[in-house]
């Protein structure tokens, strides 16, 4: 008996050991990004399937990687007060081709169930904004993502001018 709960916890360090650790960057953009995701309410299925797939590729990670890092992120996302407390960490850590790519990666969680509210398209611009991202580069971002739902410059997007 004693030999068998020996080995589970011989098993489970050496899970601990195998597993890398969160980064700093990978940490923050999942946070900001689960924020971006749940600012108008709980998050859809088709955004969490969303928000799984980009940073998943972003990073690099295996599914369970991912998972870890979607829970240890809604931690940080609980703690946060404002978005400050996430862009100025990413500002630290990103140079502006990452910061864009952020803006692209909320462009893609937030269209992933095929609409934007208005707070969610105001939660983008303040992001971008915090980030020095310029909004002829976010309008550009969001209408890569999705060309025929992107509203033009004089719509919805153009009152942030």
């Amino acid at each position: 008996m004693f030999g068998s709960i020996k080995t589970f916890i011989s098993a489970l360090v050496e899970h601990e050991r195998q597993a890398p650790a969160v980064s700093k960057l990978q940490l923050v953009t999942a946070a900001l990004l689960t924020r971006v995701a749940t600012v108008q309410n709980e998050m859809s299925q088709a955004r969490r399937a969303k928000l799984h797939a980009v940073l998943s590729s972003y990073f690099d990670l295996d599914d369970p990687a991912t998972a870890r890092l979607l829970e240890e992120s809604a931690a940080v996302d609980r703690t946060a007060v404002d978005l400050y407390h996430f862009t100025r960490q990413l500002n630290q850590l990103l140079n502006d081709e990452g910061r864009r790519r952020l803006v692209r990666m909320m462009w893609e969680v937030v269209y992933a169930d095929g609409r934007v509210t208005e707070l969610e398209d105001n939660i983008i611009w303040r992001v971008s904004d915090l980030l020095g991202v310029t909004t002829r580069q976010r309008v550009e971002l969001r209408r890569q993502i999705a060309p025929d739902r992107a509203v033009l410059s004089t719509g919805l997007a153009g009152r942030h001018f």
